[in-house]
């Protein structure tokens, strides 16, 4: 398990940008992290985190997102920006969420971490898995 920096990063990153500065992520990994008032603001009373992570055209992948501190919403997107996927509440009936997807296009996604509503900021789990056809 990696933990990861908060935002914003260090400045000598010639990526920097202290307004939208989204953190890499390994290609297969757990990380626990945490979302603060410091976050990207929602326009809802919430805040999220960005992660980047770069996928190849037929991966299927399997986001699990956790918390135990906050109502859990998890957003993919592609690389022009739009919406591929969300999931806000898991099959299990919790309020962790869990998505399914398939990568159509080659490139940079963003992964979303953020909180449901007001329902705040705290620690929380994410696992980005890529799945392997049964054979």
């Amino acid at each position: 398990m990696n933990i990861v920096s908060a935002q914003p990063r260090n400045t000598k990153d010639k990526l920097y940008n202290p307004i939208y500065n989204p953190i890499p992520l390994p290609q297969i990994s757990e990380i626990t992290d945490k979302l603060t008032t410091k976050d990207i603001p929602t326009g809802q009373g919430g805040f999220a985190r960005d992660y980047t992570i770069q996928l190849q055209k037929g991966d299927n992948i399997a986001i699990d997102l956790s918390s135990e501190n906050f109502d859990s919403i998890i957003t993919v997107l592609s690389p022009d920006g739009s919406t591929l996927a969300e999931n806000d509440d898991g099959p299990d009936g919790s309020s962790n969420s869990l998505l399914f997807t398939r990568i159509i296009e080659t490139g940079t996604y963003i992964v979303r971490v953020r909180s449901f509503g007001e329902t705040g900021v705290g620690t929380f789990k994410l696992k980005v898995t890529k799945l392997s056809p049964v054979k």
